[in-house]
This record gives C-alpha cells, structure tokens and sequence, in this order.
C-alpha cells in the first residue's frame, strides 16, 4: 500500500515523529501523520498553516508498506458524533495514545477529521513492523498559491 505525507523539506528524508501533540496524540507521543493520497495530504497541511506557512520548502513523501503488516481500523462509527471538533480532541489524542501504549501495530487507519469518508493512517515507529515501512519516492512540492489566499 502507498500513503503519502507533505513535511517540511528539510526533515523529508527519513519517518520522524515529532512528539507534538496533534489531533491523534498528546504532547510526548510519538507518530508519524500520513494520508491516502496526495491531495488529502495537501488539504491536512493546508488546514494546519497560515499562507505564509505554506510558502516554505516542502517536499511530498510517497511511503510503501508491504501488505502483510497488521493494520487496525478507527472507523467514524467506533468515535462520537462530535468527535472531529477542535473541543473533542481529547477523544482522539486518548484512542492514538492508547494505540501507542498498546503497541499491537505499526498502522492506524483513521478517518480524515476534515472529510469523514477520506482515510489517514498514522504510523508507529515504536513497533517492530515500522522497520518494514520505507520512504519510495520523495519530490519537491508547491502548495498552489491560490490555497489560502
């Protein structure tokens, strides 16, 4: 399976966790946020900066993992109704940690908070599969000066 992840330029070359707290994980907890597609990437980090964030060097991350790995799924009806609302995030960060804690896998197939029916996966660099999780390509990317204008 391919996901992909935007970062920052400059920490593009491997999976790194930064341990910030974010929708699936408080602050300490390290995971690593990607996507099902380039676009839900794009729209995940447009969300998440201003347009002068947006202009910094970038670089779009295509990440392979072999199908054997076990994968758990979140999906929108094991979470409540109001669970993708900026106050509700302590529902999710509880589900991610606990995740982590638990160490049963290396993949967490989660629902984008911004479209429902879109899927994200988060890694776990703590589990032994992460070892089989690689970087395949990684390329520049712009984010289209019209996004946030």
């Amino acid at each position: 399976m391919l996901v992909y992840r935007i970062t920052l330029a400059k920490y593009a070359g491997k999976l790194i966790a930064s341990g910030r707290a974010a929708r699936w994980n408080p602050n300490d907890v390290g995971m690593i946020y990607t996507a099902s597609s380039r676009s839900l990437a794009c729209l995940e980090n447009a969300v998440h900066r201003s347009q002068t964030g947006l202009n910094q060097l970038f670089s779009v991350m295509t990440i392979e993992f072999p199908d054997h790995i076990k994968i758990i799924t979140v999906s929108p009806s094991d979470l409540p109704l109001s669970w993708a609302e900026y106050n509700q995030m302590y529902i999710t960060q509880q589900i991610g940690e606990r995740w982590i804690k638990e160490n049963q896998s290396a993949i967490l197939q989660i629902p984008s908070s911004i479209i429902e029916e879109e899927t994200n996966y988060l890694l776990n660099p703590a589990h032994e599969d992460f070892k089989n999780i690689r970087i395949i390509n990684n390329r520049p990317f712009l984010f289209d000066q019209r996004i946030k204008q």
